[in-house]
């Protein structure tokens, strides 16, 4: 079946012509869900008489290739359910990448226009994406100004902003209706620690820890959540100070996660942790992962990963057993000119070599440095 072609003007939702696009349009964005298997659970090697798993819940095999297709899907369906979606008339969202590598195959899926908004640093193969999917990118010089240019072209173009900073955490239904964090507990139930000690997230909207954190406290378990956060991000100084008001005036080098405010997705007293990596150990944490798994990340990936080995070497010197997840939350070749590049970190003046060290030493002696 088709989507029917509507007019561009606005449109008078009783009209049987729009309720008919609205309904495909709806049917359509479920059926992606429906035709996608979950994702895998999978298992990073820790010596087995530590008695503590770790798990990583691997977001890369989505139809787009990270975490954010979850987030996507919900929020063209809240888009569409409220109304905000209209036939003929672009969605635009401010952006780091991923989602809107997701979003822009969201609008194509139902044949609406997409516009992402990001900062001239984005990696080339995330633009790259979005324009195979269909969708436009518009280039910014900082990250801080993709809130307000969004909003200039939704007003100047009629189209909706979708807003994934304000709407993340409300358009996810954290109750369940295979939400991530019922899908972690599902996977885990055969597990030897079918309730995680630890839980780990990382924030761009915070949508993903608040989701997780309102489905263990809804659900009554005893799971702790951690939040890990980037160099030049704000949260972790908010969360610490209690501060909404947070801000730090420059960009994440580790793309997806960090931002220059506190969102409004964000949820601070959700979480009960939240930790600062450093940019180096994130990105060593990858290059861990890949020499431990086979799997290239990204470095979002690394800096939770980094925060969960964090946590089983705490569980370890406690003499505590258990398991504890962490996301894996987009593929490394969208980073291959970044992460993974010897150029680029020596231009920024990144030596991740010390880190991966102590990481390797920990593993081999469970002594965290």
């Amino acid at each position: 079946m088709t989507v029917p072609t509507l007019s561009t003007s606005d449109v008078d939702r009783s009209d049987p012509e729009y309720r008919a696009w609205l309904k495909e349009a709806v049917r359509r964005v479920q059926a992606d869900a429906n035709r996608s298997a979950d994702t895998h659970l999978l298992r990073f090697p820790l010596p087995a008489e530590w008695g503590i798993d770790l798990y990583l819940k691997d977001e890369s095999t989505h139809p787009t290739g990270s975490l954010k297709h979850r987030l996507a899907r919900s929020l063209f369906l809240y888009g569409l359910c409220n109304g905000w979606i209209r036939p003929g008339k672009p969605v635009i969202e401010a952006s780091s990448g991923s989602t809107a590598v997701s979003e822009a195959y969201f609008a194509q899926l139902i044949g609406v226009p997409f516009v992402a908004v990001m900062a001239r640093s984005t990696s080339r193969a995330k633009i790259e994406l979005i324009e195979f999917h269909g969708g436009t990118c518009h280039l910014v010089d900082n990250a801080c100004e993709v809130y307000e240019a969004s909003t200039r072209l939704a007003a100047e173009t009629g189209g909706h902003y979708m807003d994934q900073f304000t709407y993340a955490e409300r358009a996810t239904d954290w109750r369940g209706n295979n939400n991530i964090a019922e899908s972690i507990f599902a996977q885990l139930r055969m597990e030897p620690h079918p309730e995680p000690a630890w839980i780990v997230a990382t924030a761009g909207t915070g949508g993903t820890s608040a989701t997780i954190a309102r489905y263990v406290h809804y659900m009554q378990h005893d799971t702790m959540i951690c939040v890990a956060d980037p160099e030049n991000s704000c949260f972790f100084d908010g969360w610490v100070r209690r501060d909404p008001e947070a801000t730090v005036p420059t960009s994440s080098r580790i793309e997806g996660i960090g931002r220059p405010r506190m969102e409004p997705s964000f949820v601070p007293g959700a979480i009960d942790r939240m930790m600062r990596v450093p940019d180096a150990a994130s990105i060593a944490a990858v290059h861990l992962l890949e020499a431990a798994l086979g799997k290239k990340a990204g470095a979002s990936t690394g800096t939770g990963l980094y925060s969960a080995l964090k946590l089983v070497a705490e569980m370890r010197a406690a003499g505590r057993t258990g398991s504890i997840v962490t996301l894996i939350c987009d593929p490394g070749d969208r980073y291959l000119d970044k992460y993974y590049s010897d150029e680029w970190l020596a231009a920024e003046h990144i030596d991740p070599g010390p880190h991966r060290a102590a990481l390797e030493a920990f593993l081999a002696g469970g002594e965290w440095a």
